[in-house]
């Protein structure tokens, strides 16, 4: 009992005062993460603790147990309607932009670390995707004000970009440690298998699981039982398609997505206390991985690291970033923003756990690296998030600020079924020759994408700005006259 009390003693006054300090960290712009991590190094064999942890079965168990409890919440937290502007361009960045961000990532680490060419692309692979829990925590404590566009191509991004950057980290260590049994065909099937699994267990899951739960009515003290109910269905779902072969991470998310739809009051309701498992989950996965970590081995290799981190941060994700956005339309300030704030989180320390179980040739150094990639992306990218987009221009002005407020939406406000030629008449601008002849159809025609509020166009010395919409058409439209003259 003595040793049983000690331990509970030990982590629960550990988790508290990391929690303490994150709350005064998240105010001076620094992440919650980064607090936990720097416990567990704190109490690692390095640190004051001195503790000498090296399992790293057990921190692949907890940390994909803890990645498949904050995706379950991200996908609660996601209504359906926004996958209207956020969809396509999270599913390029998730697909196409993993495997180009990982391969000039992994491309640059195999120069850089002086490894096989093999082992630098799975370094890419391993860093290669977002990671939701980064993402979810650092847009709520900025407190930011993005388009709804930004937001959720962002949240959508980092809940469905895992299972590439799974796959991709599970390909190459078999290509590594069993290369001749791989070929086009058993990558292909694996891809099939894995996209698949996921898609129809979390589909399915969700429709079965919300349809129960939307017939559910919990009251008074039973109203807690609604978050229970998500999280151990949840991973069920999650358990479920990684027996089935397929992506738990993809059906946790999905399973969450469609629960929201079919049984949206009772998760609406259950949404406080899952973002306590949420970041229960979290402070548990990032203690741990902390603990893996020892920093006196990090000095051996820290330049390199850190040169694969600028890589990753200034030019491959810059560059998958461009080739996913630029054709559907986004703007230059929005695709310098989505590039700056491609968080790297637990997701890369946990990938970096899989080599490790699975006896990859200098697998500890890519472990390290990976960590040095994250302490580098929370300490750098994490902490400027609400400066980008104030620097980028993308986040919007709150309302008591007049000032900002009128120069993006301008001084006057117009119905969008004004007829575009009565409104061209009666402030003197040019007729468009081309597009619907109502306000609000030939907005949405311009901007050429689902419309968001703060989308704005130029028109002959005129900014039109989306103001707000109404189902999806745009119901309002602002208007400042004196704008830099467009096409």
């Amino acid at each position: 009992m003595d040793v049983l009390n000690l331990v509970l003693f030990v982590a629960g006054a550990l988790v508290f005062a990391s929690v303490l300090t994150g709350l005064f960290s998240a105010r001076a712009g620094f992440s919650f993460l980064l607090v936990f991590l720097g416990a567990g190094m704190l109490v690692g064999e390095d640190g004051p603790g001195g503790v000498e942890f090296d399992d790293f079965r057990l921190a692949f168990w907890v940390g994909n147990a803890a990645l498949a409890v904050i995706l379950l919440d991200g996908g609660l937290r996601t209504a359906l309607g926004t996958f209207r502007t956020g969809l396509k361009p999270a599913l390029g960045l998730a697909t196409v932009g993993v495997v180009v961000s990982a391969a000039l990532t992994g491309a640059a680490a195999a120069w850089l670390l002086g490894v096989d060419w093999r082992l630098g692309l799975l370094a890419g692979a391993i860093v290669g995707s977002t990671d939701a829990a980064a993402v979810f925590s650092l847009m709520r404590t900025s407190q930011l004000r993005l388009n709804e566009r930004m937001a959720t191509t962002l949240e959508i991004e980092s809940g469905i970009n895992d299972p590439m950057a799974v796959f991709l980290t599970m390909m190459l260590i078999a290509w590594i440690t069993t290369p001749q049994g791989q070929d086009a065909a058993s990558l292909a099937l694996l891809f099939a298998q894995q996209a698949g699994g996921g898609l129809v267990v979390g589909l399915a899951g969700g429709w079965i699981v919300g349809s129960l739960l939307n017939r559910i009515r919990l009251v008074g003290e039973f109203e807690a039982l609604g978050a229970l109910l998500l999280l151990s269905s949840g991973v069920a779902v999650f358990a479920g398609a990684n027996m089935a072969g397929g992506s738990g991470f993809l059906a946790v998310y999905l399973y969450g997505l469609v629960v929201r739809h079919r049984a949206e009051a009772l998760v609406l309701s259950a949404l406080a206390a899952m973002d306590g498992y949420a970041w229960l989950a979290q402070a548990a996965m990032f203690l741990l991985l902390g603990l893996l970590v020892t920093p006196t081995r990090l000095m051996d290799h820290l330049l390199p690291a850190l040169g694969v981190a600028a890589v990753l941060m200034l030019v491959a994700r810059p560059v998958a970033v461009w080739l996913c956005l630029a054709p559907l339309r986004f703007k230059a300030a929005e695709i310098a923003f989505v590039s700056w704030v491609g968080l790297r989180g637990a997701v890369p320390i946990v990938l970096a756990v899989f080599p490790m179980v699975a006896g990859v040739p200098q697998a500890r150094l890519l472990f390290d690296v990976a960590f040095v990639v994250v302490l580098a992306s929370l300490l750098l990218q994490g902490t400027t998030m609400r400066w980008a987009a104030q620097r980028f221009g993308v986040n919007l002005p709150d309302v008591a600020d007049e000032p900002a407020h009128r120069a993006l939406f301008g001084d006057f406000v117009l119905d969008g079924g004004t007829p575009l030629a009565d409104l061209c008449s009666f402030y003197g601008l040019p007729l468009p020759e081309e597009g619907p002849r109502d306000l609000a159809g030939w907005l949405a025609w311009r901007l050429g994408r689902p419309p968001v509020v703060g989308d704005t166009t130029e028109w002959a010395g005129a900014q039109f700005s989306v103001r707000a919409l109404d189902g999806g058409r745009i119901a309002r439209v602002g208007l400042r006259l004196g704008a830099p003259a467009g096409p």
